[in-house]
């Protein structure tokens, strides 16, 4: 008998979009591997970089496995909820 990993793969189009309704001001984390396996984003750390440069504050912490995992502030730099990315 063949067992079949399950993964839940929903890929999305517009990565920063989906990244900030997911995380910002939300108080949830995602890592880099969560991010890879279950919504097809390879390389979060550019995307939350992105968000950096875009004023956006992000912060790094450290998940129960030991990995990086990433949690965006509901206001940005200046103090604005503004949506950056929509």
């Amino acid at each position: 008998m063949k067992s079949t990993k399950s993964v839940n793969l929903h890929k999305v189009a517009k990565q920063s979009t989906f990244l900030e309704k997911y995380l910002r001001g939300t108080n949830k984390t995602l890592s880099s591997a969560q991010a890879a396996a279950n919504y097809g984003i390879m390389n979060l750390r550019a995307r939350m970089s992105e968000f950096r440069s875009a004023g956006l504050r992000v912060v790094t912490v450290t998940n129960t496995n030991g990995k990086t995992a990433y949690r965006v502030s509901a206001r940005n730099t200046s103090g604005s909820r503004a949506k950056q990315f929509a």
